[in-house]
C-alpha cells in the first residue's frame, strides 16, 4: 500500500469510497503542482501568463461561480403561495362543518357503490338520514355553526384585512374565491338535502339562507 494514498486505514479491510475519492483528487492536485514546477525553470510552463493554457496562475486559482435569482418571479410565487394558503384558511374556518359533512356522504355513496351482501353486512344500505352523522339533528347543529362562522367570525378576519391591505380592490379581489368557496359549500349541502332528505325533514333544519341573500350578505362584509 503506497503511504500516500492514507483512504486506506491499516488494519483494517474497510474501503472508504469518499476517503478514496478525496485521495485521487488531492493526488492529482500535487500531480499537477509538480508538473508544473518543473516546466517553469525550463520556460515550458508561466505563473502568471493567463494566455497560455500551462500556466500555474490559471491551475491553482479559484474558480468564481454565478448564480442568478429573479427576485421579482421569487416574490411573486411567495405571494401567490401565502394567499392561497389564507383562502383556504379562511375557507375552513367558515365551512369547515359542510366541507366535512360533504367528504363523510361521498364516502358513504362510494361503499353503497360496492355489492349487495356488503352493503347489508355494514348497514350502510339505510337511508342517509338513518346515518348518526346525517340525522336531521346534527345536520341542524352544522348549519347554526356555518352561520354563527359567517356572522362571527368571517367580520373578523374582514377587520384584519383592512388593518392590512388599504387598497379595497385588494381586498375584493383576495376575498373573492373565499366568497365563491363558502357560496360553493352551501350549494353541495342544498343539493344533498333536496335529494336525501323529504321536505318534512327538511323543516326541522336550520333554515338554510337562499343563494342570492347569502352572497348579498357576503358582499356587505367588504
Amino acid at each position: 500500500m503506497c503511504t500516500s494514498q492514507n483512504a486506506f486505514a491499516e488494519e483494517r479491510q474497510i474501503l472508504n469510497v469518499a476517503l478514496v475519492a478525496s485521495e485521487v483528487v488531492d493526488s492529482r492536485k500535487k500531480k499537477v503542482f509538480s508538473e508544473h514546477l518543473r516546466r517553469i525553470p525550463r520556460g515550458q510552463a508561466s505563473i502568471f501568463d493567463w494566455s497560455r493554457s500551462p500556466s500555474l496562475a490559471r491551475t491553482l486559482s479559484p474558480r468564481v461561480l454565478e448564480s442568478q435569482i429573479d427576485a421579482k418571479k421569487e416574490l411573486e410565487k411567495s405571494l401567490k403561495t401565502t394567499c392561497e394558503e389564507f383562502i383556504m384558511s379562511v375557507t375552513k374556518l367558515v365551512v369547515e362543518p359542510l366541507l366535512s359533512f360533504v367528504t363523510k356522504v361521498t364516502a358513504v355513496k362510494v361503499a353503497l357503490s360496492g355489492s349487495q351482501n356488503q352493503k347489508l353486512e355494514s348497514g350502510i344500505a339505510k337511508p342517509l338520514k338513518d346515518h348518526a352523522f346525517a340525522s336531521p339533528e346534527k345536520i341542524a347543529e352544522l348549519l347554526q355553526k356555518v352561520n354563527t362562522a359567517i356572522d362571527e367570525d368571517l367580520p373578523r378576519v374582514l377587520v384584519k384585512m383592512r388593518l392590512y391591505l388599504q387598497n379595497s380592490s385588494t381586498r375584493a379581489i383576495l376575498f373573492k374565491p373565499i366568497k365563491t368557496n363558502i357560496l360553493e359549500a352551501h350549494i353541495q349541502v342544498l343539493s344533498l338535502l333536496k335529494k336525501e332528505y323529504t321536505p318534512e325533514d327538511r323543516q326541522d333544519l336550520v333554515k338554510m339562507v337562499s343563494m342570492q341573500d347569502l352572497e348579498a350578505k357576503l358582499d356587505k362584509l367588504l
